[in-house]
């Protein structure tokens, strides 16, 4: 044990002498240029540092990279990107390129990946941008949205696959656009985390991920509204289950959405709904209680505490759920009464409940 007193000065020498990761780059026809090393930060550039070349066009410079966490790093001169790299902790790339961005690297192999996923993007926009044919673009783009598919499908472990994910045909039409891509972008995801699950790039998919899968949803939702009368919803209860809206068996079905946080919310279930409950449930009601707090523990305690007896759901994505959205609620508590396999009513109050109660189940 004498010794451990040499472990930690050991430790931070062994760090302080970890090699960066080192980029040494040759751009034909820019002697004593600047050169710009870009960061991309999620979905913003962030400068790290600016070199200028010698006088044949040769620069060296470092950079950062996590271990497990590669980072997208570009090369600019001036406001033109020359060099798109994806780097590891350690490596030692050499890149030749010019002042247009033709460019090649050595020493990376993700960096490789990306650089012939650019030109694949640049050829298909070169043939978009060539032609007015409408049936011609619309031939490319399915040919290079198979192309992207496979690759993606291909390389699952790769984050080379991330920009290849995001990428958009015009400034308001990604490559991917059906709500279908949804269930490649989960798989895609499921296996990154699996590699990467600390990389920014990893995390901000994830979030386009479950944007897209509430989208997917609310797309069924309102496929399933044409033939009920109303939008459907699918939601988890307490235990985690699904309970299917249009699955409840009743002759009236009070949709009521409320927030367990507030506590005029719960108030409203013991004032008005359980007094409700109690005159009409026996003659063909029942309640499925949409609740909006995204703090599912704070939920199942109110549940508990107030013993309600009806339908209770809650998916925990608060104002982003697609039910929230679906039915256009702006505040809570609101109620929709469902009768006869349509939307009846919009009703709050417990006297404007018993009316229409009174008339739908008479």
């Amino acid at each position: 044990m004498r010794n451990c007193r040499y472990l930690l000065p050991l430790a931070l020498l062994l760090a302080a002498c970890s090699p960066k990761t080192s980029i040494e780059c040759t751009v034909e026809g820019a002697p004593q240029a600047d050169i710009a090393v870009k960061l991309l930060d999620v979905n913003v550039y962030k400068v790290l540092d600016t070199f200028r070349t010698d006088a044949s066009g040769r620069m060296r410079c470092g950079v950062d990279v996590k271990a497990g966490q590669p980072e997208f790093i570009y090369l600019f001169r001036a406001d033109r990107k020359i060099a798109s790299l994806l780097l590891s902790a350690g490596e030692r790339v050499t890149v030749k390129t010019d002042t247009l961005g033709r460019y090649q690297v050595e020493g990376s192999p993700e960096s490789a990946l990306l650089a012939d996923v650019e030109r694949r993007m640049s050829t298909f926009s070169q043939t978009v941008n060539s032609t007015d044919d409408p049936a011609g673009i619309t031939a490319a783009y399915l040919s290079y949205y198979r192309e992207c598919t496979r690759y993606v499908m291909e390389n699952p472990t790769s984050l080379t696959v991330v920009p290849v994910l995001f990428q958009q045909l015009d400034e308001n039409t990604p490559v991917f656009s059906q709500y279908t891509d949804a269930i490649l972008f989960r798989k895609t995801v499921d296996s990154l985390k699996t590699v990467y699950p600390e990389s920014r790039y990893v995390k901000a998919l994830e979030k386009e991920t479950v944007r897209r899968e509430n989208a997917m949803q609310m797309q069924t939702m309102i496929g399933n509204a044409g033939t009920l009368g109303y939008p459907d919803l699918n939601l988890p209860d307490v235990n985690g289950q699904k309970v299917l809206l249009s699955s409840i068996e009743a002759k009236a079905v009070l949709l009521h959405f409320w927030d367990s946080s507030v506590p005029e919310d719960k108030m409203f279930n013991l004032d008005v709904l359980k007094p409700v409950w109690e005159r009409w449930a026996g003659r063909g009601l029942q309640i499925y209680a949409v609740d909006v707090n995204t703090d599912k523990a704070t939920w199942a305690s109110v549940l508990r505490a107030q013993n309600l007896p009806w339908v209770n759901v809650n998916d925990g994505l608060g104002a982003s759920s697609p039910a929230v959205r679906l039915y256009n609620v702006g505040s809570v508590p609101v109620s929709f009464l469902l009768s006869g396999g349509g939307l009846t009513a919009s009703v709050n109050g417990e006297k404007a409940l018993d009316k229409e109660l009174s008339r739908i189940l008479k």
